[in-house]
């Protein structure tokens, strides 16, 4: 709620500064005092337009600043944007507004001291205020609200969110199938080329462990002559003789011999012994191997040639899908993987098409049943908007809810329904605007949201004979306020905007009705059973008697200040208590002693009926 607003060089206005409370608060004063500058400067701060004209003359920028309390509801919702946007304030419980306009026509908003969008604002703001006769910001007139507004007060929460769901499920698998249905020809293109890569692969027979092998054997076959002369110079120098030398073999031998001989003089040379039977074993082993590695050398071009070939062919597998075996093979096998997902693609359309079907149908039967449950707390409602009105001297106003279905081929199928697809719900009932009467074998698809299949606005007509029209075409002024006051005092258990702001409301109306008037803001503005603030409501009137009903009255006067320059022009608001509330009634209602009596009259029977209400 707002608690405090603060304007600086606007208008006529140089420096005020205002507190609030909860409940029901009147501003009176003379014409021109500067009441609606105040509800001008309110709607600023709140991101309404500005103009450099709003500046006061002789100062350079004017300046609004606005503090609110926010309810625990609120902070659920704004919290959030300010977390998002980084403007966390020092208090989470007050949300601090300003705007700065110069008189070049730069201005500045700012939340919580820094700067930023108006955009931002808008959004922050919304539905954190409501001014009633000249304002951009009345839920009321936003047509997409008053669905909302219509199942808060028929209770539909907890039916409206099963709702939300199921849409939102169906909205789930109608992306997944346009992704399906648009990549179909794309997938088919990749599912070729994952043939064709799958085939190159298998077709390769591919070893892990086979290219070192072939490096190896391709090392032998370029080298084989090579190889087979080192080979043999090896094989001769261990154990072919030449001239007097022996061979290394024939030397080993001999000196293994020597050994022996040596062990059986000097046993403590046994360990010896054993060396040189290992050396011999060894070099018998190494002999073995070398012939078996002589055996396998060969001089062979055409193996030398298919090695080369396999060589090339794994090395250009390995350029297109790996670096190495392993990765070519794992790429083979992911493959095979994306393949079978594209081939069972059709199979999966096929059941999220089965899928949308039956969720729609489900859709459907929730829908109607909605509707159904909107349609009986519409004529309630209206019922109850026309007593207020009648209360407000409108008695022949009359208020509806019209409901439209719109036929959407994407929309959810309805069979056999035997009801208008248009109509207006009144006090006197259901009035057909539109036929849409289906057989029980007739079908008509119809477009939804998470609302539901209801397009829902309120209707008004202000005076007899007059036909039902959409309320934002309804004019300005007190008749819109009347109105606005009527509906918002039946949906206020609905409406979850804290703070009312009413103007004018009291054109065009007397003394009697003023008084009516003032019992419905200040009911507004406390809960049923219970004396404590469920709206703060706040009203610019020029009618004592509505001005009575006040739980704090702040009188808008002008004054003329001398200054250096000459005389200027101020607007000055100050508080009233006690005989000073007085004094103000008496002036509203004319002067003279004889009107102080009534004025204490007209405070005496609010108290009265402030006791006794609530």
């Amino acid at each position: 709620m707002l608690t405090e607003l603060r304007v600086r060089d606007f208008a006529i206005i140089d420096n005020l500064q205002l507190r609030f409370a909860p409940g029901f608060s009147v501003l009176t004063g003379e014409t021109g005092a500067g009441k609606s500058i105040i509800i001008d400067a309110m709607e600023l701060v709140l991101g309404g337009r500005a103009d450099s004209t709003i500046v006061r003359s002789g100062a350079h920028r004017a300046i609004v600043e606005a503090t609110f309390r926010l309810t625990p509801a609120q902070r659920l919702v704004i919290d959030a944007i300010l977390e998002r946007e980084g403007l966390e304030g020092d208090n989470a419980d007050f949300l601090l507004l300003g705007r700065e306009v110069r008189l070049n026509g730069r201005n500045v908003s700012r939340i919580n001291g820094r700067a930023v969008t108006l955009a931002l604002v808008r959004e922050v703001t919304d539905g954190l205020v409501e001014i009633h006769g000249q304002s951009e910001h009345q839920s009321l007139m936003k047509v997409r609200q008053h669905v909302n507004l219509l199942d808060r007060y028929a209770g539909l929460e907890e039916l409206r969110s099963a709702l939300r769901a199921l849409v939102e499920e169906i909205r789930g698998v109608r992306r997944e199938l346009q992704d399906l249905i648009q990549n179909e020809q794309s997938l088919a293109h990749r599912a070729d080329l994952l043939r064709f890569q799958i085939g190159e692969i298998e077709g390769a027979d591919l070893d892990p462990d086979e290219e070192d092998g072939l490096l190896e054997e391709r090392v032998r076959l370029t080298n084989a002559e090579q190889l087979a002369e080192l080979t043999q110079e090896t094989l001769c120098a261990l154990e072919v003789s030449e001239g007097e030398t022996p061979a290394t073999l024939d030397l080993l031998g001999l000196a293994l011999r020597s050994l022996e001989s040596l062990v059986r003089v000097d046993p403590t040379l046994a360990p010896q012994l054993e060396i040189a039977e290992s050396v011999n074993y060894q070099l018998e082993e190494l002999l073995r191997s070398l012939r078996d590695y002589q055996e396998q050398i060969e001089h062979n071009p055409r193996r030398l040639q298919q090695v080369e070939e396999r060589l090339l062919m794994i090395r250009q597998l390995e350029r297109k899908y790996g670096s190495t075996i392993v990765d070519v093979l794992t790429y083979a096998k992911e493959a095979k993987q994306e393949l079978d997902a594209i081939t069972h693609s059709e199979d999966r359309i096929a059941e999220l098409e089965a899928e949308k079907e039956r969720l729609l149908e489900m859709l459907g039967e929730m829908a109607v049943a909605l509707s159904l449950r909107r349609r009986e707390a519409a004529q309630q409602l209206a019922v109850r908007v026309e007593e207020e009105l009648r209360d407000l001297r409108m008695e022949g106003a009359r208020f509806g809810i019209d409901f439209q279905w719109q036929q959407d081929d994407a929309g959810v199928p309805l069979r056999g329904i035997k009801r208008p697809s248009r109509f207006q719900v009144t006090s006197a009932g259901v009035e057909p605007l539109e036929k849409m009467n289906l057989g029980p074998d007739d079908c008509v698809k119809v477009a939804f949201d998470t609302s539901g299949i209801d397009r829902v606005e309120f209707v008004i007509s202000p005076n007899p004979g007059e036909p039902l029209k959409p309320m934002a075409r309804i004019a300005s002024g007190g008749e819109t306020s009347r109105l606005m006051l009527a509906i918002k005092t039946v949906l206020s258990r609905a409406d979850e905007t804290p703070t009312l702001i009413f103007d004018e409301i009291d054109q065009g109306i007397g003394g009697r009705i003023g008084a009516t008037v003032g019992e419905k803001l200040w009911r507004l503005a406390v809960l049923e059973g219970e004396q404590m603030a469920r709206y703060q409501v706040l009203c610019v009137t020029h009618l004592p008697q509505l001005a009575g009903f006040g739980d704090s009255h702040f009188r808008v006067e002008k004054q003329i200040e001398k200054t250096d320059t000459g005389d200027r022009t101020v607007t000055r608001i100050r508080r009233l208590e006690g005989e000073a509330r007085v004094e103000e009634l008496a002036q509203m209602l004319g002067g003279g002693d004889a009107v102080y009596q009534s004025a204490r009259e007209i405070l005496a029977q609010v108290d009265e009926y402030k006791a006794t209400s609530g």
